[in-house]
């Protein structure tokens, strides 16, 4: 079992993993999705995108909770370097400023999240 104090460190490790999980699937090219069996839909782009950007909000902060600021340009800056690769024509992808629109409205929905999580769970200790 996880003492109270080791959190913030499963909760790093969980980010950086779930970090590069996010940077790799958003840098697959298209072309290899079916190969991997896993299909790539318009319509949910900007749901995938807020998710996965709400989930490394969370992580990041319950990982590093003095440290929200730093997290939110980490995140912002990931997302838009996502942006700017997916514009080269090397992996066959699209940039899409609504894309990075969605990653920080995930980051908001992680953040807000987190902050409640915290509380309540002071709220019951």
């Amino acid at each position: 079992m996880l003492r109270s104090d080791s959190y913030p460190v499963a909760a790093r490790i969980v980010f950086l993993v779930a970090l590069a999980g996010v940077f790799l699937l958003a840098l697959l090219p298209v072309r290899l999705s079916p190969d991997i069996g896993w299909a790539l839909t318009v319509h949910q782009d900007k749901l995938n995108h807020a998710a996965a950007f709400a989930v490394l909000a969370v992580l990041g902060s319950l990982g590093w909770p003095e440290h929200k600021a730093r997290l939110i340009v980490l995140l912002a800056f990931t997302g838009a370097a996502i942006e700017l690769l997916q514009g080269a024509q090397l992996i066959g992808r699209d940039m899409d400023g609504f894309d990075l629109v969605a990653d920080c409205a995930g980051m908001a929905f992680g953040l807000t999240i987190a902050g409640w999580t915290k509380r309540r769970v002071r709220e019951l200790t």
